[in-house]
């Protein structure tokens, strides 16, 4: 029963993992070749284009997978057509406009805001970004809707080999921060490339039926009729682009804050730890990216059973792996950022240390979002997040300016922990379901208890890894101990073992030894 949303979860959590190392891979080299001030110049670019693209993208991608999955589930096809055709178009036409907008408030943003007339340049140059990155991201949402997640990793595959390549290959020519950011556009639009064959490989041929069917299975659509696929649409990603829009802005507020008050170095510090503390979010993006069409489609059958056992995997998946992340990053935060970015980057190891804490906290939040965008109900999200980023924008600017760049991740744990208690508290209740305490309080005795243990450990590169090592053997063996272990827990244990090559019979040792106490 659980199979769709495990395998889903799975080839998402080890092919978002891969993409994740590569982004490190760029965003290591990136801050050895530019040094904190041009990695802080570099920072303040994301922002601006994460906020480009989810508002050229409308917020469709997710109403593009719940709709196709809903009505394939229906076989429509011809809705499944309407759905995809119709957010394509929209998506194109916004992501022309904002791209323009963008190129032309480049200087004023740099000047005005940053006071860095460095930034003007790579900020114009997230314009050509935009027209690649909505179709990359509709033709997603599509795979998303279909369950072809491995198309998504492919994609996305695309577009972390050809970012990476060209953007350290402009940035070694003399380019500086501009070349990093032609980088990215030139790994959108191969993502672009391989996206648009995968759609026609894997998608066409589900949505047109074989000419001896079609004459009995296809009806055409009216005007009437797209002009309310586009309404469907709009009601639900309306909330959702908001929701985006506010989750970025809880992310970045503390990197724009600190642009403003501080110094571009301070802002490469600080993007360092968040970038360091968002690891454990692969996990929740991964498992949330197939929750949703699931809990979709759970409700479309009204079968609160299946629903039920969704929602209470993917809440465990995620803190059963998250957790004892966030512990090991909280205790070995400074030989973290010393082997990843270098001895130039710990001034950011205690605002590593605090969001950990608060990633801790978003990726259970991410979790309970993409629940309830499942359930039908983006707008509850929205308001929740709405609220959080108010709480992270008030405390950043009160907070960064008296204490420095700890303000920044001090505002943005906070502003987690509210977002957390109460949007997954609501979808619960929206749901008709109560989280087993007493499974989960396990989890975190034995991840703190984990922790406890590498406080002993000296704070080197030596340690760190022998911690992650050792890990594993440590967390599991006190899960088991504890009776924290389930049996589904085993089988998730093999199947991941199973994919590990060389590595699997000693995994498997380890799992046959902590097998026994399983419940």
């Amino acid at each position: 029963m659980t199979s769709k949303l495990a395998k889903g979860s799975f080839l998402l959590v080890l092919g978002a993992f891969l993409f994740r190392i590569g982004g490190y891979i760029y965003k290591v080299a990136m801050a050895n070749l530019l040094g904190p001030s041009g990695y802080g110049i570099l920072s303040f670019t994301w922002p601006l284009q994460n906020f480009l693209i989810m508002i050229a993208t409308a917020g469709l991608p997710p109403a593009i997978a719940k709709h196709v999955s809903e009505y394939y589930a229906k076989d429509d096809p011809e809705m499944v057509k309407a759905v995809i055709s119709i957010s394509i178009r929209m998506m194109i036409a916004l992501g022309l406009v904002f791209s323009v907008v963008i190129f032309v408030l480049a200087k004023p943003i740099a000047i005005g805001f940053f006071n860095n007339s460095q930034a003007i340049v790579p900020f114009q140059l997230i314009a050509l970004i935009t027209p690649f990155s909505v179709i990359v991201g509709a033709l997603r949402g599509t795979f998303q809707g279909f369950y072809q997640m491995k198309n998504i990793l492919i994609t996305r595959a695309f577009e972390l080999f050809f970012m990476v390549t060209v953007a350290v290959g402009l940035v070694f020519g003399g380019f500086y921060v501009a070349g990093a950011v032609v980088g990215t556009a030139v790994g959108f639009m191969m993502a672009m490339v391989a996206a648009l064959y995968l759609f026609q490989r894997d998608v066409r041929g589900k949505i047109n039926p074989p000419k001896k069917l079609l004459a009995r299975s296809r009806r055409q659509l009216t005007t009437y009729d797209k002009y309310r696929v586009a309404k469907m649409l709009i009601i639900f990603s309306v909330p959702v682009v908001i929701t985006g829009l506010a989750e970025l802005a809880l992310y970045d507020t503390g990197t724009l804050v600190i642009g403003h008050y501080m110094p571009s170095s301070d802002a490469g510090f600080f993007n360092v730890a968040s970038t360091v503390a968002r690891f454990p979010l692969i996990i929740s993006m991964a498992v949330a990216t197939s929750v949703l069409p699931a809990a979709a489609e759970a409700m479309s059958l009204n079968d609160h059973t299946l629903l039920r056992t969704y929602i209470l995997q993917s809440y465990r998946y995620v803190s059963f792996i998250v957790m004892p992340l966030c512990v090991g990053t909280i205790v070995f935060a400074k030989p973290i950022i010393s082997l990843l970015f270098g001895n130039a980057y710990i001034p950011g190891a205690q605002s590593l240390q605090i969001l950990a804490a608060g990633m801790l906290f978003f990726t259970l939040y991410t979790i309970s979002s993409s629940i309830a965008q499942g359930l039908g109900r983006p707008r509850l999200p929205m308001y929740v997040l709405i609220f959080g980023t108010t709480i992270n924008i008030i405390l950043s600017i009160i907070l960064v300016p008296a204490i420095g760049i700890n303000g920044g991740a001090i505002a943005t744990t906070i502003a987690a922990l509210v977002l957390m208690s109460i949007l997954m508290w609501r979808t619960l209740i929206l749901a008709h379901v109560s989280l087993p305490i007493v499974e989960f309080g396990k989890i975190i005795i034995a991840s703190i208890a984990m922790g406890v243990v590498f406080l002993t450990f000296p704070q080197t590169k030596i340690y760190l890894i022998a911690a992650l090592i050792l890990s594993p053997f440590i967390y599991l063996g006190i899960l088991s101990v504890i009776g924290g272990l389930k049996s589904e827990d085993v089988r998730m244990l093999y199947k991941v073992s199973s994919k590990l090559g060389p590595l699997s019979a000693i995994v498997n040792s380890l799992i046959r030894l902590i097998e026994r106490f399983a419940r």
